[in-house]
């Protein structure tokens, strides 16, 4: 095994999903395929990388209807990293993009708490 290929996030909806990581998080949609069903198979991951992606998945039923925004307890569950720390928190939050906190500079490297449209918690990193 080399690597993971994609994270399945629970979603309310696909589009407007797909509008969010796309457009504030400034994402690139990598495939979007009806699968004939009602389902879609709609892939994301930030723009210029082949690393993982986020598999974007309409929840199917009121228990992961529950999950959506909430896949991580509250906790940080997503590490975004970055080589442009206050130039992207900058366009992210001109996005609309709702920060939980200032930014902070660690010994780790500089990071602030954000959400997505679900209320799921990303640390935008730019490491040390």
């Amino acid at each position: 095994m080399s690597h993971i290929a994609l994270v399945t996030l629970v979603v309310r909806d696909y589009d407007e999903a797909l509008a969010f990581y796309t457009d504030a998080l400034g994402f690139e949609l990598v495939e979007d395929t009806d699968r004939g069903d009602g389902s879609r198979w709609v892939v994301v991951r930030p723009r210029g990388t082949t690393g993982t992606g986020l598999l974007l998945a309409r929840a199917k039923d009121r228990a992961q209807e529950a999950a959506v925004g909430a896949q991580t307890g509250g906790r940080v569950g997503f590490f975004l990293h970055t080589e442009d720390f206050a130039g992207d928190h900058e366009r992210m939050r001109a996005a609309g993009v709702r920060f939980l906190e200032e930014p902070r500079h660690e010994t780790y490297g500089s990071v602030a708490v954000f959400e997505d449209l679900y209320g799921n918690r990303w640390d935008l990193l730019q490491p040390a």
